[in-house]
């Protein structure tokens, strides 16, 4: 059971990146998916989250109006589009699955994680 994140990279501020993330198993497509963050010295936070079935989103208040993200069940495949993106944005990025379904922004709901992708925003 694996989730395989990828997109990150070097970008200007200002500037926009895609993050993937594909998951192995055909069952991810009934977890909730989130993307969490976490910037150097910092914890990890939840920067969005999407619900199974799509319908229900939540962002961070940092990266609302910016960030969207959506997910393809039938590729079992998330994504996370950036835009306007800020120096502040630089992190190791990390997809996440929940079995509970709906977006949470708990860290400890999520049973399974990527590898993270690193996000650096040059100023």
């Amino acid at each position: 059971v694996q989730l395989q994140a990828s997109g990150g990279g070097l970008v200007q501020a200002g500037g926009s990146l895609r993050l993937s993330c594909a998951g192995s198993e055909r069952t991810f497509s009934t977890y909730a998916w989130g993307w969490f963050r976490q910037p150097p010295g910092k914890e990890r936070d939840l920067a969005a989250g999407i619900s199974w079935r799509g319908d229900s989103t939540y962002y961070a208040d940092s990266v609302k109006g910016r960030f969207t993200i959506s997910r393809d069940n039938a590729k079992n495949t998330m994504y996370l589009q950036m835009n306007s993106l800020k120096p502040e944005d630089t992190a190791v990025y990390y997809c996440a699955a929940s079995k509970l379904g709906s977006a949470n922004s708990s860290p400890s709901s999520y049973d399974y994680w990527g590898q993270g992708t690193l996000v650096t925003v040059s100023s």
